[in-house]
């Protein structure tokens, strides 16, 4: 059997019959209790947020949905959250770390919505606010690449102590479509490249930019999400007891990209 492509890693990243946010909460979690809106303008169907329990322990989960169906996908913006969800997302994780909840966040999206809308409630300063309040919030921060991690609006959800990825799923700084278009002003070239942005996990994992790669065996069913969740409890309870998270977390992503700088 030859070896999968990088653009067919992409399609397999974005196939509706994948699980999706809601489904990962649904069958990982227990006790799920949505929150909604941002308290300044209103609620992002794209992101799903709230708290739950995992085992016995209290936790804040947070979601970027895409649906399953047609009419699913239009209500949740297709994955592409406005400055609202990642606002959405901060007052979460800030109520996290008022009660010290760890943070369990699915990643799912192309990237954030580039609407005129969303440009104007101010789309990157939503972003860049929620990177720089994760690099120091207080508590555990777990991130898992379930489909696309693409750009920013990924990014948005992934400043974290520990970011897995799907063995399928794909974390980029742009879309192949989207690269194409820029470097050769033809989006058709989508699969070159997709195979210059080293974009699958096994890449992410090489350049120390993830920790994990979670076996798709089994995707959907019970063993593949009772899995995460053993993996997920043994992670959060060893980093609940670790006084030295934050400085940690600098660390994790200040020596990201060093190998290539010192030429190693």
């Amino acid at each position: 059997m030859s070896e999968i492509t990088a653009y067919e890693r992409v399609q397999l990243a974005r196939d509706s019959k994948r699980p999706t946010g809601l489904d990962y909460i649904n069958n990982i979690f227990k006790n799920f209790t949505e929150f909604h809106g941002d308290r300044r303008y209103s609620d992002d169907h794209a992101i799903v947020g709230g708290i739950a329990k995992l085992g016995d322990m209290p936790v804040t989960v947070i979601a970027i949905e895409k649906g399953h169906t047609s009419k699913e996908r239009a209500y949740r913006n297709f994955g592409a959250p406005h400055p609202e969800g990642y606002r959405k997302v901060l007052r979460l994780m800030k109520q996290a770390e008022k009660f010290g909840r760890p943070i369990i966040c699915f990643v799912d999206t192309s990237g954030a919505y580039c609407g005129i809308g969303a440009e104007e409630r101010g789309q990157g300063q939503a972003i860049a606010e929620n990177i720089m309040e994760m690099s120091t919030l207080c508590v555990p921060i777990i991130s898992i690449l379930i489909g696309e991690g693409g750009s920013g609006g990924a990014l948005a959800l992934a400043m974290a102590d520990r970011v897995w990825m799907l063995q399928n799923s794909v974390y980029s700084v742009i879309s192949p479509e989207g690269c194409a278009s820029i470097l050769w002003k033809d989006s058709s070239k989508a699969a070159e490249a997709a195979a210059s942005l080293k974009l699958s996990a096994e890449d992410a994992k090489s350049f120390g930019i993830i920790e994990r790669i979670i076996s798709e065996r089994d995707i959907g069913k019970k063993e593949f999400y009772d899995r995460i969740k053993a993996h997920l409890t043994k992670e959060i309870n060893a980093m609940t007891q670790d006084m030295d998270l934050v400085s940690k977390r600098y660390d994790r992503f200040r020596k990201m990209g060093a190998s290539f700088v010192s030429g190693e």
